[in-house]
């Protein structure tokens, strides 16, 4: 019988970072993006609130497919070009965080959208993703992935789970 987990460890330690996280996403930014609209509702009025929200939702659109197609094709380029598609992944990634921000109506989340979207300041962007990534990370050593080309392990002419694994030759029969 397995012993339950204690405060300190496994998942519920893991995951204490979980409610500030919730309580800010339904809480604080919704009350920030009113705030934000009620703003600029006073300094242009409420008819240019309105007009600047659905000309903010159509720019963003437009940018979401001008630059979810760039990174598409990026994506299939490095696949035939045979390389692993590690900066076009976080690319495709970033711009669907992006798109998915500029759902909710407001100024805060399509701005912080749009940052993620233009290639000019997605740069910065995929480096912090990639850092969080590394972090989650585990590697294990000499674990040998074996499973696509160029991974440690990799030998064309011995398919198989890596250089340790079995191997099990046969014919297909119908």
């Amino acid at each position: 019988m397995s012993q339950p987990l204690g405060p300190r460890t496994g998942p519920r330690r893991r995951r204490r970072w979980l409610r500030p996280v919730l309580a800010l996403a339904f809480v604080v930014i919704p009350l920030a993006e009113i705030w934000a609209i009620l703003q600029v509702g006073q300094l242009v009025g409420p008819w240019w609130t309105i007009v600047l929200l659905v000309l903010d939702s159509m720019v963003g659109a437009w940018l979401i497919k001008r630059e979810g197609g760039r990174a598409w094709l990026a994506l299939r380029e490095a696949l035939q070009g045979g390389r692993m598609p590690a900066r076009e992944i976080a690319d495709g990634a970033l711009i669907l965080i992006g798109g998915t921000l500029m759902l909710s109506p407001g100024f805060l989340l399509d701005l912080l959208g749009i940052l993620l979207i233009l290639p000019f300041t997605r740069p910065v962007a995929r480096r912090l993703l990639t850092s969080v990534v590394e972090r989650r990370l585990v590697v294990v050593p000499g674990a040998g992935l074996g499973g696509f080309p160029g991974a440690p392990g990799w030998d064309a002419r011995r398919p198989g789970p890596g250089p340790e694994g079995p191997v099990v030759r046969g014919d297909v029969v119908d």
